[in-house]
């Protein structure tokens, strides 16, 4: 399928998904995450997790920014079918620039997670409560500048879409970590736990910030990437690692459920790319050699599938 088709099955899902009644399909995008979305936060924080030199951005217009990818990100890509320019860093904005940006922001950050503890031993990075805390000073201090009414920025807000990639690493920076005291003694059932009832808190926090529109991917197979897969010289993906990041995946869809039930007017979507990018790891060698960009071209092509199937998880 050609990228033009796939970008109207996209848009034609969002329309439908989301109801929109007019232009533009959403007003803004509001990205929170880790490296999976990442376009620069961390260049401006003392942390060792950068991507601010290359071969990262060889294939981005603007070459070296930050993003852990050859290119686009997942986010870039969204905003892209969305009509909108690439939200930029929000540690990246002046005062006066910030003031200005009312198509979107990038929050997130590399290394870090859900768990404030999560990624500390790289440096400093944003965790998921310090990325929504700068959401609302963008909300409370910024976005009024723009939108003098309440109202106003309530309908900006709620025509926005919310992106957040994260969980990853409150595995592997923090569950798996060795010389992390943080996590030892949970269970992995209950670890999983712990992460979905701080996200839950997370995306509540969002929600009465003024956000609507929600797509929360899932963590992905980590024991196929190469890093891990490195470590242990395995020849294949390891499967008990991915076992374990099952759990908090079967765990997400519960939670959005949940939340549609019960906060007025939310609409969230499940990113199901757990399975998307497994099959494409087990299918590696007939789609090129295992590498950074090829990993993040691989996720990038993830999101294309889950946007044409209409059936992907909604609650």
């Amino acid at each position: 399928m050609t990228k033009s088709s796939l970008t109207i099955i996209f848009l034609s899902f969002l329309v439908q998904l989301f109801s929109a009644k007019s232009n533009p399909l959403a007003s803004a995008i509001y990205v929170f995450g880790d490296s999976l979305s990442e376009c620069g936060n961390n260049n401006n924080l003392n942390t060792v997790a950068k991507a601010n030199f290359p071969p990262y951005g060889v294939d981005f217009p603007g070459q070296v920014t930050g993003r852990y990818s050859n290119g686009k990100t997942v986010a870039d890509i969204l905003a892209e079918d969305l009509g909108l320019p690439f939200a930029p860093p929000y540690l990246g904005l002046s005062d006066v620039k910030r003031a200005k940006t009312a198509t979107g922001v990038n929050y997130a950050s590399s290394a870090c997670g859900i768990l404030d503890e999560t990624g500390r031993k790289y440096g400093e990075c944003l965790s998921l409560k310090k990325q929504v805390h700068y959401f609302q000073n963008t909300v409370e201090k910024d976005l009024p500048k723009k939108f003098r009414s309440p109202k106003a920025l309530s309908d900006h807000l709620s025509k926005a879409i919310f992106v957040v990639t994260t969980g990853n690493n409150d595995y592997l920076n923090n569950y798996l970590e060795p010389s992390l005291n943080t996590s030892k003694g949970y269970t992995p059932k209950a670890f999983s736990h712990l992460l979905i009832k701080h996200l839950s808190r997370h995306l509540q926090k969002l929600y009465k910030l003024g956000a609507r529109k929600m797509l929360v991917f899932q963590i992905g197979p980590i024991g196929c990437m190469p890093a891990v897969m490195n470590k242990v010289n395995a020849k294949s993906c390891i499967k008990e690692l991915n076992d374990l990041v099952s759990i908090y995946n079967r765990k997400l869809p519960a939670l959005l459920k949940k939340m549609t039930s019960t906060l007025d007017g939310l609409i969230s979507i499940h990113g199901d790319n757990y399975a998307i990018s497994l099959a494409m790891f087990k299918k590696a060698s007939k789609l090129g050699k295992i590498n950074n960009q090829s990993i993040n071209l691989l996720r990038h092509r993830s999101f294309r599938i889950l946007t044409t199937n209409c059936q992907a998880k909604t609650y």
